[in-house]
């Protein structure tokens, strides 16, 4: 395991240092903005849409929630290696050079930060990772080791992996570097939000509200709410929020969140494949025990499709359904419209939403439309 005792603080001033150590590793992916998705989240939802859900009219009694909502889309599909794994796996592997003698999108990242950094990596998949991440993976020259799908199987391949090669292992998400690297992301976010509102003819009074990230292992929402913890240098608070699929389970960390319980085993098979994992020990840590996530949300599979559907539509971007997970809570999911209406009156939100990676097997992204 990736040695803790020398990290930085997990704090948004490591976060700034973290991101002025890997910036000419990563890209400043862009920011996109969608005049009709801001309109479709602002409208509230029909009858006939919420009948059947547990938010149906007839048996709740209430109103369709009418948030007011202005989407800010961070594109991390077009970070180095299509997601934002990278920013974490460069900022780690900078902090093993300086402590250590030398060894999914988390193996494609792995393979290219080892790669620039001259190390040798031996990355465990699982059998049905999809085969454009196994290409890339291997395009980048690590050594691919399969397993089967479960973390029992895969942690058992890499016990054996370790004993054969003296390898260190690297975690995808629970490890303090990990979490600042990931954090660049939303302090780009920030910045990008802030330019685009000063140069333009908007309300002085508009900024940054909030920011809504999928959340799998909480590698990326962690770091988010950290990059979103001082209120006093970002202009205002800023409240982070996470999204999981509903599926057979895959909501551990909303689960655990509004139990008071870290769930530790996540065995679910949603289409939002990047975030089958539960929420590691150091995430958990800001997510619920510093309380920096303000809330934890859900939807289902089809509402994944659907908020998929509408970005490949509507945006012209490609993005993986793990990607899309926050936007489809953003417009489908009432608890949480409901609270921005409340909270936000009507002046609205800005709300920053995290595209986290663009690796889709076209092949399966046809079959999973052809089903409709």
């Amino acid at each position: 395991m990736a040695d803790t005792n020398t990290c930085p603080p997990l704090t948004r001033a490591s976060v700034l240092a973290a991101h002025a150590l890997i910036k000419s590793y990563i890209h400043e992916t862009p920011v996109l903005t969608n005049t009709t998705l801001d309109t479709l989240a602002s409208t509230p939802r029909t009858a006939a849409e919420l009948k059947g859900t547990e938010w149906d009219l007839e048996v709740t009694g209430k109103q369709p929630a009418r948030p007011k909502i202005r989407f800010w889309f961070k594109c991390e599909n077009y970070q180095r290696i299509g997601a934002f794994k990278a920013r974490g796996l460069f900022m780690l592997l900078n902090g093993l050079k300086r402590r250590w003698k030398w060894r999914s999108n988390h193996a494609q990242a792995l393979a290219l930060a080892a790669r620039e950094n001259g190390i040798p990596a031996h990355i465990v998949m699982p059998t049905i990772s999809a085969p454009p991440k196994i290409a890339a993976t291997k395009g980048y020259g690590a050594n691919v080791i399969f397993s089967g799908s479960t973390s029992t199987e895969r942690e058992a391949v890499t016990k054996e992996v370790i004993e054969k090669t003296g390898a260190r292992f690297v975690p995808p998400y629970d490890h303090p570097d990990i979490i600042l690297g990931q954090a660049t992301a939303a302090l780009e976010l920030q910045s990008q939000i802030s330019s685009a509102l000063s140069s333009s003819k908007s309300s002085p009074k508009r900024r940054l509200n909030a920011v809504i990230t999928p959340c799998g292992g909480g590698g990326l929402l962690s770091g988010t709410a950290l990059a979103c913890s001082d209120p006093a240098a970002q202009g205002g608070p800023i409240l982070v929020f996470g999204a999981e699929p509903s599926f057979s389970g895959a909501d551990d960390g909303r689960r655990g969140y509004y139990s008071g319980q870290r769930v530790e085993t996540v065995k679910s098979l949603t289409i939002a494949d990047g975030l089958r994992t539960p929420v590691g020990k150091y995430p958990w840590s800001i997510i619920y025990e510093k309380k920096l996530v303000a809330g934890m949300y859900s939807v289902g599979e089809e509402e994944i499709k659907k908020a998929l559907k509408l970005v490949y539509e509507r945006m012209k971007v490609v993005v993986e359904p793990s990607a899309v997970v926050g936007l489809a809570v953003a417009l489908f999911n009432e608890e949480f419209r409901s609270m921005v209406e409340r909270d936000a009156g009507e002046e609205g939100w800005d709300l920053g939403v995290v595209f986290s990676g663009g690796n889709v097997e076209l092949a399966a992204l046809g079959r999973l439309f052809a089903e409709e």
